[in-house]
């Protein structure tokens, strides 16, 4: 797992839905597909392996979160 990772000036427009409901945004790191090509790629092929890591990270926030609300 890389903890440390260079700033990204990438664009991403879900500020926009935050607007809307307040959120907020978390990047899953799950490395470059075939041949290098990145998100937003019609050859793109996420890498199943991040999905428990994402769900697990998920989980475990919403438990913390309502932890608090039940003190």
């Amino acid at each position: 797992m890389i903890r440390t990772v260079a700033p990204s000036m990438g664009g991403e427009d879900f500020s926009f839905m935050l607007n809307a409901r307040p959120g907020a945004m978390l990047w899953l790191g799950n490395g470059p597909g075939e041949d290098g090509c990145l998100l937003h790629n019609a050859r793109y092929d996420f890498n199943d392996e991040a999905l428990p890591i994402g769900a697990s990270f998920l989980a475990r926030l919403a438990e913390r979160f309502l932890e608090k609300r039940s003190v």
